[in-house]
């Protein structure tokens, strides 16, 4: 069983330390399921990349807002989104963490 909440506390610490503003952990990886917390310090972003095959994105806390050609999605703690299927980054609007869902096809 993995705790979200101590991943989520270490993560952030770990970013607040990282020059980059930022700390992953994929800490589920079950077949073509993933599991990773992100966390970014407010006004760091993931600068924009591919979208996998489906995911979502939940917020564990903080604030952050994901952006794609078809508009910007925020999202707020115990908010949940699927990802767009298209290039897209995510920004902290404050500092946050999140935990990224994939299914690779």
């Amino acid at each position: 069983m993995t705790d979200l909440r101590a991943l989520a506390e270490r993560h952030l610490t770990e970013a607040k330390a990282d020059k980059n503003g930022r700390s992953a952990h994929l800490f589920l990886h079950e077949g073509p399921l993933r599991q990773t917390v992100i966390a970014l310090v407010g006004g760091h972003s993931l600068d924009e990349h591919n979208s996998p095959h489906a995911a979502s994105l939940q917020v564990l806390a903080g604030h952050v807002v994901i952006t794609s050609g078809v508009g910007d999605t925020e999202l707020r703690e115990g908010e949940l989104a699927a990802i767009p299927h298209e290039r897209h980054g995510l920004t902290a609007v404050e500092d946050s963490v999140v935990l990224l869902t994939t299914v690779k096809g």
